[in-house]
This record gives C-alpha cells, sequence and structure tokens, in this order.
C-alpha cells in the first residue's frame, strides 16, 4: 500500500492518479497508523510553507514523517514536500521545518529576465547516480511550479541539478529518503518512470 499524506496542501488527486497508473494501490490519509504501515509514503504539496507546517503540526503528522524516514520506509516529497524536509525557508522567517535533512530553501531572485515563479520544463543534470533516475538520461525534462528552491547543505544528498538564473538542487536521495522540486505526476513519461522506480524501492 502507498499512503499519500493528507494534510491540505493540494497537489493529492493528480500523485494518486498517477501512482493507481502505475498499478498500485494507494490511499490519501491523514491516519498516523496508516501511515507508518505502509509500503511507501509520499508527501505532495502546493502552497506557503508556514502554512504546510501548521497543517502538518495540526494534524500531529510531524513527528509521523520522521518516524516514516527513520523507519526505512521509501518515502518520497514532491515540490512543497521536498521543502519541508528542510530546516527553513526565506518564504517563512522564523517558521521551522521537519529538518530531517539539512538545508535551507531559497527565493529564486527576480532579475527580470527570467519569470518567478518557474512554470514549465527544464532539463536536469545529474551530479551523482540515483535510484529515482534509473533508465532516464542526463538532460531529460521535467515540470516544475515554483518560486523557492533548494539549497542542501550535504552535496552528497543531491541527485539532480537544475538551472534557472540560479543552480537549483532539484531531487535529493539519502538513504530511504527521496525528494523532488519538480512534478513527476506531471512529467509525462519521464516522471512516470520516476514514479514507478520510487515505487520499486524496498
Amino acid at each position: 500500500m502507498v499512503s499519500i499524506i493528507d494534510y491540505d496542501a493540494g497537489n493529492i488527486r493528480s500523485v494518486e492518479k498517477a501512482v493507481s497508473h502505475l498499478g498500485h494501490e494507494c490511499t490519501i490519509t491523514s491516519d498516523p497508523g496508516v501511515i507508518l504501515a505502509s509500503d511507501h509514503v509520499i508527501l505532495p504539496g502546493v502552497g506557503a510553507f508556514s502554512d504546510a507546517m501548521s497543517h502538518l503540526s495540526e494534524r500531529g503528522l510531524c513527528d509521523v514523517v520522521r518516524d516514516v524516514t527513520a523507519k526505512g520506509i521509501p518515502f518520497l516529497g514532491i515540490c512543497l514536500g521536498l521543502q519541508l524536509l528542510f530546516d527553513d525557508s526565506e518564504e517563512s522567517p522564523g517558521c521551522k521545518g521537519l529538518s530531517i535533512l539539512p538545508g535551507s530553501i531559497r527565493r529564486i531572485p527576480s532579475d527580470g529576465v527570467l519569470k518567478v515563479p518557474q512554470i514549465g520544463w527544464n532539463d536536469l543534470k545529474f551530479p551523482r547516480k540515483s535510484r529515482l533516475f534509473e533508465g532516464l538520461d542526463e538532460g531529460t525534462f521535467v515540470y516544475f511550479v515554483h518560486s523557492y528552491y533548494l539549497e542542501a547543505a550535504n552535496k552528497s544528498d543531491v541527485s539532480s541539478v537544475a538551472d534557472y538564473g540560479v543552480q537549483i538542487h532539484s531531487s535529493v536521495e539519502h538513504d530511504n529518503i527521496f525528494a523532488t522540486q519538480f512534478h513527476p505526476e506531471k512529467s509525462g513519461d519521464a516522471g512516470l518512470r520516476i514514479l514507478s522506480n520510487f515505487l520499486r524501492i524496498h
């Protein structure tokens, strides 16, 4: 069973549809027992960093996410779900993230040429091998919608980068923890391959 964590952060149904399309049983839930009993857990999300942390806290899910990652259950954060794993965000000064991985979320600088938020396709470069990208070539295009990006403290966690005025740490892999700033569920065949690769990890 794949659990998709429900914390009122949007972007859940499209993830559910993609997982179901790949032939996996999944449930949208905020039940800690269901989440902790799952084979795979996905934390999607769009919206504001501080609102998302409040929603997770109100539902008692901050410790659940920490427990999932500590137990070794394959975990995937998507977009805001990636950002929440880190220490803090320039979007919400004073609001602490989950601090499961070290790093900060920065605002994409506005240079008057590139539009912020970035909405659209961008190509990936792979500084290291990652189980998420098995079978995909460097230069694969994926779909982004974001105004903030990850600056990971441990570069060894970074599994892909993208350029959009600055170098974006566009995905991470650390043991059983995976996360993408882009939306695999909206990234066509490449995105389905990324999700399929994740769902094969045990």
